[in-house]
């Protein structure tokens, strides 16, 4: 008898202790959860540091930007400074603001839309600024892989655009069809933004070894541009994940 009620008494405290370290466990779990703020904050930086060395690098230590000069190689700078600043800097700001801003459905969907504008309007004006540059100096256009994926990364988005737009603004689709569209549509803006992001790389390589950089300041300051861009790309693709609290 006594036996038994020890066996008992055993199981009932290991039974206690198992329920015990599963809550331990399940709390220790939660306090890893990490919210998308803190990394909404270090992505706001890095497209601020990006931004600087960008312009630190087309402005100080290359010629400078424009549209039509005599220096060809101006025209050429508008090509980063738009496809960088512009295209990658405002995509990535409208993802993060639709996941990383605690704000209603309808204020997130129009900042949303507000920031992919120029966005399609930079990427496109600087491709037609590499095409003019390429132009007047005879050089053949879109064979390189940077091309092909940088032509194919502002398809896309343009595609992508126009499909949320009508889908979740105007007309505006049914809400069964919205709900089912949704997954799709973050899916894809998440490729099309790391599409973006492979293009930036190459193209920094490609001006890398065509310029035969290898040392010097000029070097530095392209491999940190190459280095920010890839951090930041990572960086919104984890604010993609990570959840947020709605109002």
């Amino acid at each position: 008898m006594c036996l038994l009620l020890n066996i008992t008494l055993q199981d009932q405290l290991h039974s206690h202790n198992h329920s015990s370290s599963i809550s331990v466990m399940a709390n220790n779990g939660s306090s890893y959860r990490m919210s998308a703020f803190p990394v909404t904050v270090f992505s706001h930086l890095l497209a601020v540091s990006i931004a600087t060395l960008v312009l630190y690098w087309l402005l100080k230590l290359r010629e400078g930007v424009a549209f039509t000069s005599h220096v060809k190689i101006q025209i050429f700078n508008l090509h980063p400074l738009l496809t960088l600043l512009g295209f990658i800097i405002y995509s990535g700001e409208a993802i993060i603001t639709y996941k990383g801003i605690p704000a209603t459905r309808q204020a997130l969907k129009l900042i949303h839309l507000v920031l992919h504008l120029p966005a399609l309007f930079a990427g496109i004006l600087g491709i037609c600024a590499v095409f003019k540059f390429h132009n007047e100096l005879k050089i053949a256009h879109a064979y390189t892989l940077h091309s092909w994926t940088g032509l194919s990364t502002i398809c896309l988005f343009g595609l992508q655009l126009l499909l949320g737009f009508v889908t979740f603004l105007f007309p505006g689709a049914k809400s069964g069809t919205r709900a089912r569209f949704a997954p799709w549509h973050i899916f894809t803006g998440v490729v099309v933004f790391f599409m973006a992001i492979v293009t930036a790389e190459t193209g920094l390589m490609e001006v890398f070894m065509f310029k035969k950089l290898y040392r010097g300041q000029e070097a530095l300051v392209v491999n940190f541009i190459g280095l920010l861009v890839l951090v930041f790309g990572i960086s919104v693709g984890l604010i993609v994940v990570l959840p947020l609290k709605r109002i």
